[in-house]
């Protein structure tokens, strides 16, 4: 039987309680995409402040155990380079086998690990693809690896890592085109396509709203060639609104951040590699936990610091207002 002390949940002070766990591993990634980090990389963060695998087990444990976590993804930057990603997922769904446990990568590395992560426990796998061309894949990566992703994402289906999921961002003037051509291969491969709208947590800080493919285009480009249905299933706090393509089985999703915010239906909160709490994904403040977990802080004391963070949270990400600051991590740093 699981061993669970009294549950405070993560509410906010608008009602809003978070249950949905993204834990970034690592801000480090061997991709370098163009709409994330520059050519060169970042400057990564020291070792000795990454949490370790026994503090990151102990803060999901926390949030299992005393505020009320049911769902944990593992983010980073890029997770599968974390050497205990295997053992982690294992311990995690330890905790309590009934908590949801995915992860969002970019598929390089994993075909040889989907076959270990199914085995430890994980549930499924959210994959970052912008286009099935290989050479759109290089400008937009700078890396020739399009065919390493193609067998990850095959080896994480035939492992039951699913449903399979696919993040895709449209850039103007590279892959804003593709659209159809992605939905296309996805429904054929069996994949759930869900289109992003470029979010401003670009390492560079380049992003401008002009320059964004919209939601609205994205139906566009889509509708010119299916028939697209708004889906019967409740979204509840899900990111994206679903259609069904061409009267269905198959769907297709648009996650709309930015000109159609879902912030009244949040119910994420993040932790990142370095072990601070943030309430929203482009908060500008931080919660720090590892500082109090190193210097020996109870479970109890951790997860009341846990609580008085999400109190925080802002009633939405503010993007539209004109005082509107992109947040100083970018998204690699702060784990989607």
């Amino acid at each position: 039987m699981l061993d669970r002390v009294q549950i405070t949940p993560l509410e906010d002070r608008y009602g809003r309680v978070a249950t949905d766990l993204r834990v970034s591993l690592t801000d480090r990634c061997n991709l370098r995409c163009s709409y994330c980090m520059p050519a060169e990389g970042l400057d990564w963060l020291p070792n000795d402040d990454v949490l370790s695998d026994d503090e990151v087990v102990r803060l999901i444990q926390i949030g299992v155990r005393r505020v009320g976590v049911r769902e944990v993804r593992f983010t980073g930057g890029e997770p599968l380079v974390r050497r205990g990603l295997v053992d982690i997922v294992r311990r995690t769904k330890a905790i309590d086998p009934s908590v949801d446990v995915s992860l969002t990568t970019n598929a390089l590395g994993l075909e040889r690990t989907a076959a270990a992560l199914a085995d430890a426990g994980l549930d499924r796998v959210n994959v970052s693809l912008d286009t099935v061309r290989g050479e759109t894949f290089h400008t937009i990566t700078r890396r020739d690896r399009f065919d390493d992703v193609i067998a990850g994402l095959a080896a994480a289906r035939a492992h039951g890592l699913t449903p399979v999921k696919i993040n895709a961002v449209l850039l103007r003037g590279v892959n804003d085109d593709q659209a159809p051509e992605l939905l296309r291969w996805a429904i054929a491969e069996g994949y759930a396509l869900r289109f992003i709208e470029q979010m401003p947590l670009d390492a560079q800080h380049d992003w401008s709203r002009a320059a964004m493919v919209t939601a609205d285009e994205i139906f566009t480009r889509l509708e010119r060639e299916f028939t697209l249905t708004p889906a019967s299933e409740p979204r509840g706090s899900a990111p994206a609104e679903l259609f069904t393509v061409d009267g269905g089985p198959a769907t297709v999703g648009v996650i709309a951040s930015v000109t159609r915010p879902f912030c009244g239906d949040c119910d994420r909160v993040r932790i990142t590699a370095d072990g601070q709490v943030r309430n929203c994904l482009f908060a500008r403040e931080e919660s720090d936990l590892r500082l109090a977990l190193r210097a020996g802080a109870t479970d109890e004391e951790l997860a009341e610091r846990w609580v008085t963070a999400m109190r925080g949270k802002r009633a939405g990400h503010g993007i539209d207002d004109p005082t509107f600051l992109q947040p100083d991590r970018p998204m690699s740093a702060i784990g989607g």
